[in-house]
């Protein structure tokens, strides 16, 4: 009789490769799909703090150059600043382009900011009461957001990528103080 004791096999079983193959592609369609909605999202907060930024930017010049910087938001993705010197020659006018392919617009489905900084949302574009804002607006050399008539306009620019609400995100202006304040929506509320 043959009383040899056999050694234990090493390896994995069949049955225990299958599951940490199962597990292994539950984590990557998970992680997957969180990577589908975070890239949206990154694009629309990239613009946010692009446009954040250059106004910001503007108003400072205005103060700090003790000159006015006029703000134009052309077409639906694009703003341009120039800078209004009362003496000696201003430089070139600069445009930018929002990244990551967001654009200026509202969402049906999205309200209004909260109170007290609701300054309609008619169009996305919402300055001074007027769609697309006033022909002239800028910040002035106190750093308040004005018209041409030199009155404090307070307004609200809507952005986001075209289709996709989770990705509404909204820029308050404060006409008085030129205080400039970013906003995006959760999906039941704005937040700032």
């Amino acid at each position: 009789m043959d009383m040899s004791v056999s050694k234990p096999q090493k390896g994995y079983s069949l049955i225990e490769s299958l599951i940490a193959l199962a597990v292994i592609g539950v984590v990557s369609g998970m992680t997957l799909l969180g990577f589908q909605t975070m890239l949206p999202n990154s694009k629309a907060n990239s613009a946010t703090d692009q446009l954040l930024y250059q106004l910001r930017s503007a108003r400072e010049i205005a103060i700090g150059h003790r000159c006015e910087v006029q703000v134009q938001f052309v077409g639906n993705n694009q703003l341009t600043l120039t800078q209004i010197y009362f003496v000696g020659n201003p430089p070139a006018p600069v445009t930018t382009t929002l990244q990551g392919g967001a654009q200026y617009l509202v969402y049906p489905s999205v309200p209004d900011l909260p109170k007290p900084f609701n300054y309609g949302n008619g169009a996305a574009i919402e300055i001074g009461g007027v769609g697309g804002g006033p022909p002239v607006m800028m910040f002035n050399a106190n750093g308040a957001f004005v018209n041409v008539a030199n009155t404090p306009i307070n307004g609200t620019v809507f952005l986001g990528l075209p289709g996709n609400p989770s990705t509404a995100r909204a820029i308050s202006i404060l006409g008085a103080t030129g205080r400039v304040r970013q906003y995006h929506y959760n999906g039941t509320a704005w937040m700032e």
